[in-house]
């Protein structure tokens, strides 16, 4: 039998309240050690929602340093290549509000950011995101509202940085998933090759 949970009072009830410095540890702005985390980050995760209240979230990875940091309250995420879906950046437009995850390979805590997005096509700035010769047609710039680290135990619970845990062959390959759930018309040689070792030649493309 399923028990829901319907209410705060509830939800608090049953796990307890937060520490006092868990409660206090949000912050607005930018200190000096998130700005080193932001330059020694090379992915991220970004939460978006529209007005129906539909979700996404989508990974963000560059060479560390992508996120570009305009002012201590202000962040730039560049756009790079992919499937031009664009789900978060609908969302955005519908609804700004936003939440990033900043992770460091390796390390079990993170960098959490939440706060209010809009789009950009272009600014001086611009050409201080290009890589491997890509100018990113848009930035999501974030106005910060909330920053604080998250501990490390999510990461330690699921090993995640644990080589000797690490299963990759678990699920079939990149090509064959397509081919089975995505695509069962296409060629699966074509597949592979697309996603063969020649793959990371095109992701700036």
């Amino acid at each position: 039998m399923t028990v829901e949970i319907t209410s705060a009072e509830e939800l608090r009830e049953l796990l307890g309240t937060p520490t006092a410095r868990a409660a206090a540890k949000e912050r607005t702005s930018l200190h000096e050690r998130d700005r080193q985390w932001l330059a020694a980050s090379p992915f991220c995760l970004v939460a978006t929602a529209g007005a129906d209240g539909s979700c996404d979230v989508s990974p963000k990875g560059d060479p560390p340093g992508f996120t570009l940091v305009l002012d201590d309250r202000t962040v730039a995420i560049p756009e790079r290549p992919g499937n031009r879906r664009a789900d978060g950046y609908r969302n955005i437009l519908e609804n700004p509000h936003v939440g990033l995850i900043f992770l460091i390979p390796g390390r079990t805590d993170s960098l959490r950011i939440n706060g209010r997005a809009r789009l950009v096509r272009d600014a001086p700035w611009f050409d201080d995101m290009v890589v491997k010769g890509h100018r990113p047609v848009l930035a999501v710039v974030v106005q910060i509202e909330q920053i604080f680290y998250h501990c490390a135990k999510a990461f330690l619970r699921s090993e995640l940085w644990r080589p000797e845990s690490w299963q990759p062959d678990a699920l079939p390959s990149r090509a064959r998933l397509v081919k089975e759930v995505e695509y069962p018309a296409a060629d699966l040689a074509d597949l592979e090759r697309h996603y063969g070792p020649d793959y990371v030649n095109t992701i700036y493309t």
